[in-house]
């Protein structure tokens, strides 16, 4: 029989720490509004990272973050993926890291900002008829 002390570590997944504990109990971030799924999120120069590993206030996952994003922009739901976390963990760390200036997040052109097809269709007709 295993003690309650002994019930927080899974042999094989290790030390097993629950979502809200990471957000240190956020369900939400005030960037969070500008975190879409599809939002790009990349690093901030190697110059100011060199802030990120000084800063005590980041978890473990908010340096994962960090790395997994230094040498290319990588979408908010790839870091989900990517890290194993749910979604919602990863746009607060997101967030956090986003108002301490370690990284930049690209949005996603909104589709009413597109151009219209058709217009799209007169551009390569005309192209064409070039």
């Amino acid at each position: 029989m295993t003690s309650e002390s002994d019930r927080w570590y899974d042999d094989a997944a290790g030390p097993v720490v629950r979502p809200y504990a990471m957000t240190r109990g956020r369900t939400s971030h005030a960037a969070e509004a500008k975190l879409d799924l599809i939002a790009l999120v990349i690093a901030q120069d190697s110059d100011a990272d060199a802030g990120v590993d000084d800063d005590r206030t980041l978890s473990p996952e908010h340096l994962d973050i960090v790395e997994a994003c230094r040498l290319q922009s990588v979408s908010v739901a790839e870091l989900a993926a990517d890290l194993d976390l749910p979604v919602g963990v990863v746009r607060v760390l997101v967030g956090d890291l986003l108002e301490a200036g370690h990284v930049m997040v690209h949005q996603p052109v909104p589709p009413a900002e597109l151009p219209d097809e058709s217009i799209l269709r007169e551009v390569i007709n005309g192209l064409r008829a070039l």
